[in-house]
């Protein structure tokens, strides 16, 4: 069953959600009663997403590229404020640490970090002037657990967590919050296709490839699988509900309990 909560005449923003985990956090939102933005890179790729999530609430499109700077301009200048903004848009690779370059760094901290950095500027001045808000950054487990196999991500990611911390020290005192929320392995776009292929190069049955390679990529996986989408949503959903005001700094897990640590 969907989690319900009440999100009537709020105004909410996801970047990268024509597909994955951005794309459930849109439609979640919008069957609770939010007017989404949905945000892509093309204009074909929004479009398509709007097709699929129209009969399930209020959404509208813009296509701009978060990890520049020009793109969040264009955003700022076409919508001012937004009562929930999720910072989901994101991009990883499999480069190992010997085998990157600085502009493998750079573009991993302007769509994963600066993109943060940016919507806040824009859109949290608003939310703590109107004394409501709500800001969630999308980070990963690989933030506080960093792989080994693409330690640029992970390092990105720990910075996306310390900023979702660091923004929320300013809205001290206010109906405004800002959370992270760190999903482990999760099966978004792309991870039938994955687990096809690991299956065949494992020699295993394609049934049993999702719990292989979950345990295999995180050995300390106490969920033994991949999250669902919907999975990760819902707690995103929760962080941008009203009835998470007691909720702010944290850093919210989906990850199937990867995490050893208790803080």
């Amino acid at each position: 069953m969907a989690m319900r909560v009440d999100l009537s005449g709020l105004s909410a923003l996801v970047t990268g959600a024509t597909r994955g985990i951005g794309h459930e956090v849109a439609r979640q939102l919008g069957a609770n009663g939010a007017h989404v933005v949905v945000n892509g890179r093309t204009q074909q790729a929004v479009d398509a997403a709007l097709e699929t999530l129209s009969p399930h609430g209020r959404f509208s499109g813009f296509a701009a590229d978060m990890a520049t700077p020009e793109g969040a301009g264009a955003l700022a200048a076409s919508h001012a404020a937004f009562d929930i903004v999720v910072v989901n848009a994101a991009v990883f690779d499999w480069t190992g640490f010997f085998d990157t370059t600085d502009e493998d760094w750079l573009s991993h901290f302007q769509i994963n970090v600066l993109s943060g950095v940016r919507l806040a500027r824009t859109y949290l001045p608003g939310m703590l002037d109107r004394n409501w808000g709500r800001i969630v950054l999308v980070a990963s487990e690989a933030g506080l657990n960093i792989p080994p196999e693409m330690v640029h991500y992970g390092v990105a990611k720990a910075g996306e967590i310390a900023l979702a911390r660091g923004l929320a020290e300013l809205t001290a005192g206010t109906g405004v919050t800002v959370n992270s929320v760190l999903p482990g392995p999760t099966r978004s776009s792309g991870a039938d296709a994955f687990l096809a292929d690991y299956a065949e190069q494992h020699g295993i049955a394609a049934e049993d490839a999702d719990r292989h390679a979950a345990l295999s990529l995180r050995p300390t996986m106490l969920l033994h699988r991949m999250a669902r989408v919907e999975e990760v949503a819902s707690m995103i959903l929760y962080a941008c509900s009203r009835e998470a005001s007691a909720t702010n700094g944290a850093a919210l897990r989906a990850e199937g309990g990867i995490l050893r640590h208790v803080g």
